[in-house]
């Protein structure tokens, strides 16, 4: 079993002290190494058969490129790597590949590049929701190759930072059996995870607890951090648990839930229910309770 989970793993050199060096930074965006990931419509490009990310060169992308909203994200292979906000009406690059979401590329590409292409639209998405200042209303404006926003109005000056929201995904159970839920809005069958996000002034642990109350009146003692999960949708961090109940009455408290059930291995692996898609967390930690027989 792989040691990340999908669009995890430090592929990415960050290299966060090129992000203060303005003159570092100029000279590479227009080098002929740098390379360009172009986001459209939370989309990334992508080409080939098996599927690869398309990072195009500077000469390629420089007419709709705005070089002072360009995010750096690090080097990759050895390159400056870009990403850029790409708003036109129609799919730009058509001779270069085809625009395809993150759900579908964590499914095909390589785990260095979906790892790449989600710190892209997870950035992409955070620069479309700054770009005025939310205490004085100022435009707002890139700094730090990207990774920063910076306040325009002198006498505010505020500096506003990527955001990630912390959520609890846990896979509870009594030993034999592993307690799984469904909205009433996925396809018929599924079933995953108890999930929620964490809330001022808790810690993870109690939000697991939490969660797993509200959602299906279950108590959990002993909590056990699994792994963790970039979700870029639009940026959130998955973070994993393992738990134990001390109670088995299932009861759907807050509307959350259209159903939840215990289930044991063997009914997990006859085929239902259908399980979570292979890119998420939750089915890894379900796949994890299975193989701990």
């Amino acid at each position: 079993m792989k040691n990340h989970n999908v669009f995890a793993g430090a592929f990415v050199d960050r290299s966060g002290h090129r992000r203060e060096d303005p003159d570092w930074l100029a000279r590479n965006i227009r080098s002929p190494d740098a390379r360009f990931a172009p986001v459209w419509n939370d989309k990334c490009l992508i080409v080939g058969d098996p599927p690869c990310v398309a990072l195009l060169p500077h000469s390629k992308v420089d007419p709709l490129l705005a070089p002072d909203e360009s995010v750096f994200l690090g080097m990759f292979n050895d390159r400056p790597a870009f990403a850029f906000d790409v708003d036109c009406t129609d799919a730009p690059f058509p001779d270069d590949g085809q625009f395809h979401d993150l759900r579908y590329l964590g499914s095909v590409l390589p785990d260095d590049q979906a790892n790449l292409v989600a710190h892209a639209v997870a950035l992409i998405n955070w620069h479309r929701l700054q770009r005025f200042c939310g205490l004085c209303s100022a435009p707002t404006c890139a700094v730090s190759g990207g990774n920063t926003r910076r306040c325009s109005n002198d006498d505010c000056n505020e500096h506003i930072f990527p955001r990630v929201d912390p959520a609890i995904i846990v896979l509870v159970s009594d030993g034999e059996r592993c307690l799984l839920g469904r909205q009433a809005s996925w396809p018929e069958g599924r079933y995953s995870t108890i999930a929620g996000f964490v809330e001022p002034g808790e810690s993870l642990e109690d939000a697991v607890r939490r969660e797993v109350d509200e959602e299906t009146n279950i108590d959990v003692g002993a909590v056990h951090y699994h792994s963790s999960q970039p979700w870029p949708f639009p940026s959130s961090l998955m973070l994993g648990f393992t738990a134990e109940a001390i109670s088995r009455d299932i009861q759907l408290k807050d509307g959350e839930l259209e159903d939840a059930q215990w289930f044991t291995r063997k009914e997990l692996r006859s085929g239902f229910p259908k399980l979570p898609f292979r890119l998420s967390i939750a089915r890894r930690l379900v796949d994890g309770w299975l193989d701990n027989t």
